[in-house]
């Protein structure tokens, strides 16, 4: 704990006070100079360096272009791989792990060991990795890396510890699982086909091992080519030749036949007593033409052959539709008996996989369940009901619905808010699921000790608004919200236009503004406009008042560089101030005739609202003399004023909802007054006319296309975009240090405020309504708005908002913007405000009313505000508070009213801040950073001590810096992927306590027996036959493997993965087994060293027996 003592009152700053009585700024270094009569600040800041900590908590949505899929029918845990490689692991709601590969390689395969707490995962870079699945965060135990083979197919069968793995090559190594080493059996492609054979077959696309005799293990090839080998003898029982390409293999449970898929849309049915032909060959979708032939079709990539005990036996395939049905959505076809039903999903099938109720492949497998996963969706199938309906996801999985645009995130809200928002949101939940559980229950989760309400909100590119229950780190959307049915649908001629200013985004969300406790919310769409809603329980039938405000710059911002760098001075009052000048009517073209209308038409009728949020009020910016009104910057909302405040590169609008008036509309300059610090000069009618309207808006789902667009915000200099990743040029001031890092973020934006673009538009960047004093000499604190604009400048605008509720509702509010200016580097990003003991100062805000709600005469509904009583104590007020201001570049804290400048601390000089916001961490609060290049800071408060600088992101994205948003509890979060939402945390406390808050992957479950098949099959030969694999793929047997052909990689997790093992015997064991792997690879190396001396060794008696030869039948005098 640290004691800071800094002089208050009568502080003066290095820039002189103008004649004009402006404010004075803060001094470059941060250092005020006393005054006089100094006065003592006591501030005891509790939060030390030790109490943060970053590390990554829970990731929600669906897996980003996902590539593999496995399940544990035991454990009931499913597996997903992606071509980031990342492995997401789901069991029952709250279990959700996210792991990734270190290499980022594609993931190729997954196979779980099943009931073992352990999963393999076969990656692009034709690397193998054991992952431990029994501690909560999973680890890689081991890795094996092939070096001169590309694998294309694994398979481990049903407790065995002996992996195959086709290769590229058409060959199958044999991978020890426990000790990740590759066995000396090999099976060559050369010996599996005939020698005869002139082509090579291909690579190995399927390997499986007979349900009948596991000694046996068929080989499916590319070209059409099926071996069985008998891994005893080693040789293959029988070989296929077939015509068409093999995508997949599938037995029946009893092993007499199996069922391949191929690329011409057929599926052939093989019976081991003849394998010349195929027994039935059929096209599932494939019609006879009038030659008798079937029509050619799509490849059937998959098939499963799945049995039934009381009725006939499934065939599920995805593909083989005919080419001739264009446009015709990816399916999935389940053939039962004779029953054939096509389920049509939304988009392309990746991988399927069949759930049974036994692990056993050689009993009758009882199928319940389908598991689907398309490229952008998850779904489960119930196949014990003939309408095959769907599960219910219980994950959030439809985050990217449409594209998210926009984050907010909200901890410690009110605890009823979540159940009310719940209650209405289920009104409205789709029907039609199948009424039994989720079949993917494995795992343990409980809710930790430690938890409060939290909730998150997504905007979307469509319009719709999404409130999710963040709660204890799980995810549940609890309402849905759509903005667009606030407008009416475009009609012919005015598509146009709509698709001009926003191509096919009109609605899209761009920022959000939610006041939990009043449960007003404020929604800015990309069309210029603003929509406010308010909650209710009860329906309503009412029309939405719509405001039109024409904020339009008239002024050329263009500025006189100043003669220091870091101070401004406030013009002189008896000078001339430059007047806006009217620009000139435009020439006959279709633009010149939209002037004074807005971009989106509000529904003027009455109309019928359900429960929930309701939209009461529309505020449209309007085009003006045919320019498309910019893109709005910055939004506030405070209920207990009534107030809303919106601004962009124009100026700023205050509205009051209550009154559902207009109450300020002004351009940035304006609100200077005669304390503007820079010299602004007229602007030239014409001049800029073109690229101005350049800035219109463009829709927000192209921040997730693959295309190159070209994406403009208002004040923001985005460039192109490329892949999902921004590279933004930063143009320091005349630095000869000055560099563009590829895929990062950087601005166009000057270092030093005073040599600016002379281009560059003042916008308002940020606006915060609070309890302040808006001159030095006010003794009380009134009602301000705080504006922040592009050039690092902050006004304060008073406001007089009368108390009564009636006088509140008829009187006009009055506003006097003071001109007064505080001054930092870079585009201002955030306000908060402390007390003189350093606590934060909650904004005032009105408690909720239900409006609709039925009248009550006894107990009236009056508005009931907090935090709103600026003269009930005198003692308190007249102590001022301190006003944090955060930039791009440097945070300061401010003594109010006196506006001395206490704190400077410069954050960064060759980035800058993207997100910043005051935020409590332990009982204290701090100021949260995140920065283009990837840094995450904290400072303390008020003093601005670094506490925290960890790059945690060094490539940031357009993604990232749209969505990435901090909140109270030490929490963050931001859009990892289009479909991912990263939590992540940067409290020591909360890293601490995330192992009890996670989910058990592993629980230890007995493996069901095996069915006693009688004593007539076992006569008869139907029985599986059981061998022992050691004896065949063990070093006894089959000797080592080539060194060169794959390397053994111990995994980090190796010890972590010891100490959370199961304990006793079975952690005994593990740890052996470890130290003996470790202890077989130092006798490797060793062995390799003695090799090689052998081999020096050899050398030199070689050369030494040549020159004993050649000496000797020389004499000693020839020498």
């Amino acid at each position: 704990m640290k004691k800071f003592r800094k002089v208050l009152d009568g502080l003066t700053t290095s820039s002189p006070a103008s004649a004009g009585g402006s404010p004075s700024c803060g001094s470059a270094a941060g250092t005020p100079t006393a005054a006089p009569t100094p006065r003592e600040l006591d501030v005891h800041e509790t939060l030390l360096s030790e109490h943060f900590h970053i590390c990554k908590t829970v990731r929600h949505g669906f897996p980003y272009q996902p590539t593999a899929l496995a399940f544990d029918p035991v454990q009931k845990i499913l597996a997903i791989g992606s071509r980031s490689g990342g492995v997401r692991i789901l069991g029952r709601p709250g279990v959700d792990c996210y792991c990734q590969h270190e290499s980022g390689a594609a993931v190729l395969q997954l196979q779980f060991l099943i009931n073992e707490g352990a999963l393999v995962s076969a990656c692009a870079d034709d690397t193998l990795h054991l992952w431990n699945l029994r501690q909560r965060r999973p680890a890689i135990l081991h890795s094996l890396k092939f070096n001169r083979e590309r694998i294309t197919f694994c398979h481990l069968p049903f407790q065995s510890k002996w992996l195959y793995v086709g290769t590229e090559r058409g060959n199958t190594h044999i991978v020890n699982v426990e000790s990740f080493v590759l066995s000396g059996y090999v099976i060559m492609w050369n010996k599996a086909i005939e020698l005869s054979t002139k082509t090579h077959p291909g690579p190995v696309v399927h390997l499986s091992d007979s349900p009948k005799d596991e000694g046996k293990l068929l080989i499916g090839f590319e070209s059409g080519t099926i071996v069985m080998w008998d891994l005893r003898s080693k040789r293959a029982d029988f070989r296929i030749y077939y015509d068409e390409a093999i995508h997949s293999v599938s037995w029946h449970h009893e092993g007499r036949q199996f069922m391949c898929s191929h690329s011409d849309g057929s599926l052939s049915m093989w019976n081991l007593r003849n394998t010349a032909k195929p027994f039935q060959v059929t096209f599932p979708h494939g019609k006879s033409q009038r030659d008798g032939r079937k029509e050619s079709c799509k490849p059937i990539l998959k098939v499963e052959y799945k049995t039934c005990r009381n009725s006939e036996p499934f065939v599920i395939f995805s593909g083989g539709l005919s080419y001739d049905k264009a446009g015709r959505r990816p399916t999935l076809t389940i053939m039962h008996g004779k029953a054939i039903t096509v389920l049509e999903m939304d988009h392309p099938i990746v991988e399927f996989t069949v759930l049974c109720e036994t692990p056993y492949l050689n009993e009758v497998q009882e199928p319940y369940a389908v598991v689907v996963l398309l490229e952008k969706d998850f779904i489960v199938v119930d196949l014990t009901q003939s309408n095959f309906p769907i599960f219910e996801n219980p994950y959030p999985m439809d985050v990217h619905e449409s594209p998210v645009t926009c984050t907010a995130y909200f901890a410690d809200c009110p605890p009823d808010i979540i159940p009310v928002l719940y209650s209405i949101g289920a009104k409205h939940k789709k029907t039609g699921y199948s009424h039994k559980e989720w079949p993917v229950s494995g795992g343990t989760w409980t809710i930790g000790s430690q938890t409060y309400p939290e909730i998150i909100i997504t905007g979307h590119a469509d319009g719709s608004i999404k409130f999710w229950d963040a709660t204890a780190i799980t995810l549940q959307m609890l309402y849905k919200l759509k903005t667009s049915k606030v407008f009416e649908k475009p009609k012919g001629g005015e598509v146009g236009r709509s698709a001009e200013l926003v191509e096919e985004d009109p609605y899209a969300v761009q920022m959000v503004s939610w006041c939990p406790q009043s449960r007003v919310f404020c929604v800015v769409g990309i069309s210029a406009h603003v929509i406010l809603y308010r909650f209710s329980k009860h329906d309503a039938n009412t029309s939405i008042t719509s405001l039109e405000v024409r904020l339009q710059c008239e002024m050329e911002d263009v500025i006189s560089p100043s003669d220091t760098e870091n101070t401004v001075c406030a013009t002189d009052p008896g000078g001339h101030s430059p007047q806006p000048q009217p620009s000139s009517p435009r020439s006959n073209t279709p633009d010149s005739v939209r002037d004074s209308i807005p971009c989106l038409r509000v529904k003027d009728r009455v109309i019928r609202m359900p429960p929930g949020y309701q939209a009461e009020l529309v505020v449209q910016l309007l085009w003006v003399d045919g320019e498309p009104p910019q893109q709005i910057t910055s939004l506030d909302l405070n209920s207990a004023y009534g107030l809303l405040a919106v601004g962009n590169c124009n100026g700023l609008a205050v509205v009051d909802y209550l009154q559902k008036t207009v109450i300020l509309c002004m351009s940035t300059v304006e609100l200077y007054g005669s304390a503007d610090p820079f010299q602004r000069l007229t602007r030239s009618p014409r001049k800029n006319r073109q690229s101005t309207s350049d800035f219109c808006m463009r829709g927000l789902s192209n921040f997730y296309s693959d295309s190159k667009k070209r994406i403009r915000t208002s004040y923001q200099s985005l460039t192109e975009l490329s892949d999902n990743q921004v590279s933004l040029d930063l143009e320091r001031s005349k630095s000869p240090t000055s560099e563009s890092r590829e895929n990062s973020f950087s601005r166009s934006r000057s270092s030093s405020v005073s040599s600016i673009d002379r281009d560059t538009k003042e916008a308002v960047t940020t606006l915060q309504f609070a309890e302040s004093y808006g001159r030095k000499l006010d003794t009380l604190p009134t009602p301000c708005l705080w504006v922040g604009t592009s050039l690092g400048l902050v006004l304060l605008v008073p406001m007089s908002i009368p108390m009564d509720e009636q006088e509140r509702m008829e009187e006009p509010i009055t506003v006097a913007p003071t001109g007064t200016v505080l001054m930092l580097k870079g585009s201002v990003l955030r306000f908060g405000f402390l007390d003189c003991s350093g606590g934060l100062i909650q904004s005032p805000y009105e408690l909720w009313r239900d409006l609709n709600a039925p009248e009550d005469p006894e107990r009236p509904r009056r508005r009931k505000l907090v935090n709103f009583s600026p003269c009930s104590s005198q003692e308190t007020a007249s102590d001022g508070h301190l006003a944090v201001v955060c930039s791009e570049r440097q945070a300061k804290v401010f003594l109010m009213p006196s506006q001395a400048c206490l704190y400077v601390h410069n954050i960064t000089e060759s980035s800058f801040v993207l997100r910043a916001d005051v935020v409590g961490v332990s009982n204290s609060v701090c100021l949260a950073c995140f920065c283009a290049n990837g840094h995450i800071m904290i400072l303390s408060l008020p003093s601005l001590r670094p506490l925290l600088d960890v790059n945690y992101l060094p490539l940031t994205d357009m993604r990232i810096a749209r969505t990435f948003c901090f909140t109270n509890g030490g929490q963050a979060l931001y859009l990892s992927s289009p479909t991912e939402i990263q939590r992540i945390t940067y409290s020591q406390e909360m890293c601490d306590n995330l192992q009890e808050m996670l989910g058990e992957l592993f629980t230890p479950t007995e493996t069901p027996e095996a069915q006693n098949r009688g004593f007539l099959k076992g006569f008869f030969g139907g029985n599986a036959q059981t061998f022992d694999r050691e004896e065949l793929f063990g070093e006894a047997a089959a000797g080592k493997a080539s060194r060169s052909l794959a390397q053994h990689i111990p995994g980090q997790g190796s010890v972590e993965g010891v100490r959370v093992a199961a304990g006793g015997v079975v952690g005994d064991l593990a740890r052996a087994r470890i130290a003996l792997d470790e202890r077989g690879q130092r006798l490797g190396e060793l062995e390799e060293r003695t090799a090689l001396m052998m081999s020096s060794a050899e050398t030199f008696s070689k050369h030494a027996h040549e020159l004993m030869l050649k000496c000797k039948d020389k004499k000693w005098y020839q020498f």
